[in-house]
Formats: C-alpha cells, structure tokens, sequence
C-alpha cells in the first residue's frame, strides 16, 4: 500500500516538473493571435459567401 502512494507522488512531482517547464503566451501575445485568428475566419468567411452568392446568381441565370 505505501508503494501506491509512492508512486503517486512522484507522479505529480513529476507533473508539476513538466508543468514548470511550459512557456506560456503572454498576455500581449495572445490578444495578437486572438486578433489574427478572427480577421482570418471573417476573411475567409467573406470569401466564401461572395463565391457562393456569385454561383448562386450565375445557376439563376442559366
């Protein structure tokens, strides 16, 4: 019973270890990529709709 526990401890010792070597985002960082990241799918879905709308008027006029 007391090597269960053993090995869970040293289980989140080693989690916590792994956990510290993280490089987190920074705040700045992440507000750029937030940004990057919407402007890209409005982007892409203007894209999509004006090429949608585009073949839905030429099968309308055909």
């Amino acid at each position: 019973m007391k090597n269960i526990f053993k090995s869970i401890t040293r289980y989140f010792k080693g989690v916590k270890k792994e956990i510290s070597r993280i490089r987190w985002t920074t705040p700045k960082d992440l507000l750029k990529y937030s940004i990057t990241a919407v402007s890209f799918m409005i982007f892409l879905g203007a894209y999509f709709y004006v090429i949608d709308l585009l073949v839905s008027l030429i099968r309308s006029v055909a």
